[in-house]
């Protein structure tokens, strides 16, 4: 951090959470004083200014928002982060509008903490940014509209930068709502064929009467209703680019017909005899898996080589946990422009709770998720109050339906039944309610679960396929002092 420590004010009547707290930002590099309570907090701030306040909304004496209060008053540039195991959402809000950086749930996990502080500072002091920050700006720059620093996505950042000057076909696949379309644009935009036509075709948006005139024109009166010549898509895109999404719904007809136009670079409007010479790059994009359906007869398996020359995979958001924060504030930032409001940020509670959940549509649902939760916040920083009105009917922990509502089938044992999943499945149902009800807070989900935080916090990563038995917990007080 280089020769200036920031300097950090505690205000907490727990004299464990003190010392755990003095202890935890001491060995992270910061110069940390501490307040029993608020009184003796108010004459720190009246001799010495702080950078950064953590203060509990309990006192003895006086409120948390009070010491917020006159925090702000003799030092506006002073963050102020609250913490509290007690809190409403009405506090935390109220918190917020008085001026609060974040609002942080106890017990919270250290390095969660230390996050938040590092970016609260980060918005005062900027030679302290990291170098991923510095990363994530620079992936911004280079690839337009996609935002994210996962490995998977560097990944394809460089495979980008290796194939898009050449003419190859790329064939992207992935689930729906990774984003295949940016990329398939970042392709373009970063080729000498930038300037000259992206032209986007929806392979399974186009009626199947229709779709060969679509791509390759027609003549007047090559059929009811051709009034007039009409140039086709692949001309369209000549010396461009064309992106074929959803290139797996195509008929077996018109895979033929693509595949004449890759081998000789010709296309034939309906009607007519005469062949036009195309130049184009042809990106394809599939949310199928392409070579099962090469096996199964339904895709032509020399036109799968032919599209597939460079594979990009796009991995699903729950593969790349690390981007749902920068992808998560990039909305925020996007829409508050849009709809003319001052979020500033969603708080670490909400970045957690949208940590939990699997994001079964991907990038698309986040976007338009954090879209809605915009219209609906009334500070300016998103609570996971918001959050939850929207995914209350959605949340679910793992894809497909293992959430719905189950009744007990005892006959079905007598044809056999798999014991371990009716339980996991009954298990993970309980975890989601218990952490719809709490607003995404798994201390209070486990205390309504008559469990452990640290058994919840298992259960709910077993759901997730992460799970390791051994883990210790790693944001209770006394844990702190084990090293």
């Amino acid at each position: 951090m280089g020769d200036y420590l920031p300097k950090i004010l505690v205000v907490d009547d727990e004299l464990s959470m003190r010392e755990f707290l003095d202890v935890l930002l001491t060995q992270t590099g910061y110069d940390v004083s501490l307040a029993k309570n608020g009184r003796q907090a108010l004459k720190m701030i009246q001799e010495k200014v702080f950078d950064l306040l953590i203060c509990d909304i309990r006192l003895g004496d006086l409120t948390g928002l009070d010491i917020l209060r006159a925090a702000k008053k003799k030092s506006p540039d002073t963050i102020v982060i609250m913490i509290s195991a007690y809190a409403t959402t009405e506090v935390a809000v109220e918190a917020m509008n008085e001026g609060a950086y974040d609002f942080v749930p106890k017990p919270f996990d250290n390095n969660e903490l230390k996050q938040a502080i590092k970016k609260a500072l980060d918005l005062k002091h900027p030679k302290f940014k990291t170098e991923l920050i510095g990363k994530e700006r620079q992936a911004r720059l280079n690839f337009g509209k996609i935002v994210g620093n996962s490995p998977g996505m560097i990944r394809i950042y460089n495979l980008i930068s290796q194939v898009a000057a050449t003419k190859t076909n790329v064939l992207i696949s992935g689930e729906s709502g990774t984003g295949k379309e940016l990329i398939a644009r970042a392709l373009h935009e970063m080729s000498e064929r930038k300037a000259k036509p992206f032209v986007v075709v929806n392979c399974g948006g186009i009626p199947e009467n229709l779709i060969e005139s679509e791509f390759f024109g027609h003549v007047k009166g090559a059929f009811t209703g051709a009034i007039s010549d009409k140039k086709g898509l692949f001309e369209a895109a000549h010396q461009g680019t064309i992106f074929l999404d959803e290139i797996g719904e195509l008929s077996p007809m018109l895979q033929v017909k693509l595949l004449r136009v890759l081998q000789e670079t010709l296309v034939k409007p309906v009607g007519s005899t005469r062949e036009i010479a195309v130049d184009v790059r042809i990106v394809s994009a599939t949310n199928k898996n392409l070579e099962q359906e090469v096996v199964n007869g339904s895709f032509r398996e020399d036109l799968f080589f032919r599209l597939n020359v460079i594979p990009i995979k796009v991995p699903p958001l729950r593969e790349r946990k690390g981007d749902i924060e920068i992808l998560a504030n990039h909305f925020a930032e996007k829409y508050s422009k849009e709809m003319g409001k001052e979020i500033a940020k969603l708080s670490s509670y909400a970045i957690a709770f949208l940590n939990n959940y699997t994001f079964p549509g991907n990038v698309r649902e986040l976007e338009n998720l954090i879209e809605r939760s915009v219209a609906l916040s009334s500070t300016n920083i998103i609570l996971p109050e918001s959050l939850t009105i929207s995914m209350h009917k959605k949340r679910r922990w793992i894809e497909g339906d293992a959430h719905k509502d189950r009744r007990y089938d005892l006959e079905a044992v007598a044809q056999g039944v798999n014991l371990d999943e009716i339980l996991s499945s009954i298990e993970a149902a309980y975890v989601q309610k218990a952490m719809d009800i709490a607003g995404g807070n798994k201390s209070r989900a486990a205390e309504l679960l008559g469990i452990t935080l640290r058994s919840i916090r298992y259960r709910i990563s077993k759901q997730e396929g992460v799970a390791n038995e051994d883990e210790e917990p790693k944001y209770f007080v006394d844990e702190a002092f084990k090293s």
